[in-house]
């Protein structure tokens, strides 16, 4: 009983969700994008695997995969693949236990944020997308 009011809004809670958890992804995937030789750079600056690959997998990723989420397209899979992709962003771009100071503090930081993300995703892909998205039509 207790529960009503928001188990009538499930799916308007859901959507909000989707919104709020690809706002993040879609912003920097678009900077990723329309400055791709600054992520080439950055890339190649912060150790990440084969930098010109790395960072057409983050566009893919953050940009195409996000805007996707957002519109609840694919939205199981997608959260999970999104998921293991944030996983791997934090342990290669945020390896706090390498650091001391202020930047290891500032990495934890993100390091952690990307573990908070990486649970929302997965609820996401336990929940689905509800039924504002094009999964549902």
């Amino acid at each position: 009983m207790r529960y009503t009011l928001l188990d009538n809004q499930k799916d308007a809670v859901i959507l909000v969700a989707r919104i709020l958890l690809m706002v993040l992804f879609i912003m920097f995937g678009w900077s990723k994008l329309t400055d791709f030789s600054g992520t080439v750079a950055y890339m190649t600056s912060s150790g990440a695997p084969v930098p010109g690959l790395s960072a057409v997998i983050a566009v893919v990723m953050e940009f195409v995969v996000g805007i996707a989420l957002l519109v609840g397209f694919f939205t199981r899979p997608l959260a999970l693949l999104l998921a293991v992709y944030t996983l791997g962003t934090a342990i290669i771009g945020h390896h706090y236990w390498n650091m001391t100071g202020a930047m290891q503090y500032n990495n934890m930081i993100h390091f952690y944020k990307n573990i908070s993300i990486i649970g929302g995703l997965l609820l996401l892909c336990v929940t689905g997308a509800g039924k504002y998205s094009i999964d549902r039509r």
